[in-house]
């Protein structure tokens, strides 16, 4: 029996991920998430408690999935970068949920896997600033935040920009690399 609840349960968030990454969460209807899942709408709040709830839930998976992926180092921040871009690459659902986070949930939301991850980060660049390894005329969260935007830089284009002749692939993400290089050096 615990077997088919937890089996319910990945089903709803894995519903949940893609209504969210669709609708955002103003948008997204708890029915369709309960359609798509084969599961009925009582289930979903007995689990998750409120739409909210259900898309912090689902927002933190991916924050963890996204550290896990995209190793972070301090010392070699246009590494981290590019895994990110690839990431946004392979997953436009990261970045979808990250931009409803921040517009829907941001001022509400103190989700502890997003606190853990951005102290983890600012942590490691002041000792990489202190060691001499990174410039210091940047706050760490000057410099997060800088990476963190060219990292996105090609996958926040407007619809107009983006049927614009692109770079390949491969010259978008040396352009972050590049891009970072020059930030961080």
């Amino acid at each position: 029996m615990a077997r088919d609840a937890e089996a319910t349960r990945q089903r709803i968030l894995k519903a949940a991920e893609e209504e969210f990454a669709s609708h955002g969460i103003a948008g997204a209807r708890v029915d369709r998430i309960a359609d798509e899942a084969l599961a009925n709408k009582a289930m979903l709040y007995r689990y998750f408690g409120s739409k909210e709830q259900l898309f912090d839930e689902v927002f933190s998976r991916r924050v963890v999935a996204v550290v896990e992926e995209t190793e972070f180092d301090a010392l070699d921040l246009p590494a981290y970068a590019a895994r990110a871009f690839d990431l946004y690459q392979k997953d436009p659902n990261v970045l979808r949920l990250t931009n409803w986070y921040i517009l829907e949930r941001g001022q509400a939301a103190d989700l502890e896997t997003l606190v853990a991850s951005h102290q983890e980060k600012l942590s490691r660049i002041e000792s990489a600033q202190k060691a001499g390894n990174l410039r210091s005329d940047l706050t760490p969260i000057e410099l997060l935040a800088s990476v963190r935007a060219l990292a996105m830089t090609w996958h926040t284009l407007t619809p107009e920009m983006a049927r614009s002749k692109l770079p390949s692939l491969k010259r978008r993400r040396e352009t972050i690399m590049e891009n970072v290089r020059r930030l961080v050096s």
